[in-house]
């Protein structure tokens, strides 16, 4: 509500006559909620030009599957490739989801966790933001067989250093596992094939020191929108 002239001049007089404490509780009662509607605003304006100032957009998306890595090992396959890809890491970012579980033993204690992760697996792949997978055999296992492995040949044309580490496993093309569970079909069938989709990395130098337990693989998801990058972080590790 807009105040006539004279009443804005009585307020201030009024405004005037009062000491320090009067006078906030005046402000309070009369500006309070527009100031606090101001600040609230000051704050998310504030907080949105941060975001956007300290944003970084990702290279990559890897995952590590079963395995996990230290600080230094986390580097080497983060912000060491930044680095020699030539990327400003203020900037960019290879955005690594940890701690991720599978495993097809239902009595395993950790089911649950399993179930949560691929969970998270399958909404990072269909959303388009997954590219790399770090995994022990039985992550590479679970994932061959699921289908979600790119096949590794042509990509890795010319790549001398690392065909040599170029591994196979099966994948299911098609399989009755649905009617199977539910007791509609005797015996579990499938038709499978066999495809070079995984690199067994172990033994390379930027792997090498990570302290993994057991074989390391690494995997390209087969929807990856980012195959240019992807090829990139192979001739990184290649090196």
């Amino acid at each position: 509500m807009s105040l006539s002239p004279d009443e804005l001049a009585a307020r201030q007089r009024a405004l005037e006559r009062m000491d320090g404490r009067e006078r906030l509780r005046y402000i309070i009662t009369y500006y309070g909620l527009p100031i606090l509607l101001g600040a609230a605003a000051l704050v998310i304006l504030a907080a949105t030009a941060y975001r956007q100032l300290t944003k970084r957009d990702a290279v990559l998306y890897a995952a590590l599957v079963n395995v996990s890595v230290g600080e230094a090992a986390e580097d080497a396959l983060t912000g060491r490739f930044l680095a020699w890809s030539g990327e400003n890491p203020r900037r960019r970012e290879v955005l690594l989801y940890r701690d991720l579980y599978l495993s097809d033993d239902a009595s395993a204690v950790n089911h649950e966790y399993a179930y949560a992760s691929r969970l998270k697996l399958l909404g990072a792949i269909n959303a388009g933001r997954l590219d790399l997978v770090l995994m022990n055999r039985e992550g590479y296992d679970i994932l061959s067989r699921s289908g979600y492995l790119l096949p590794l040949t042509e990509l890795l044309d010319g790549n001398a250093a690392l065909t040599p580490y170029l591994t196979s496993n099966e994948v299911i093309l098609e399989d009755n596992a649905i009617e199977y569970t539910l007791n509609e079909a005797a015996d579990y069938e499938a038709v499978t094939e066999t495809a070079a989709n995984a690199l067994a990395l172990t033994d390379r130098p930027t792997l090498r020191d990570a302290g993994f337990s057991g074989a390391v693989y690494l995997g390209v998801i087969a929807n990856s929108p980012r195959l240019d990058a992807v090829t990139r972080y192979l001739n990184y590790l290649s090196e």
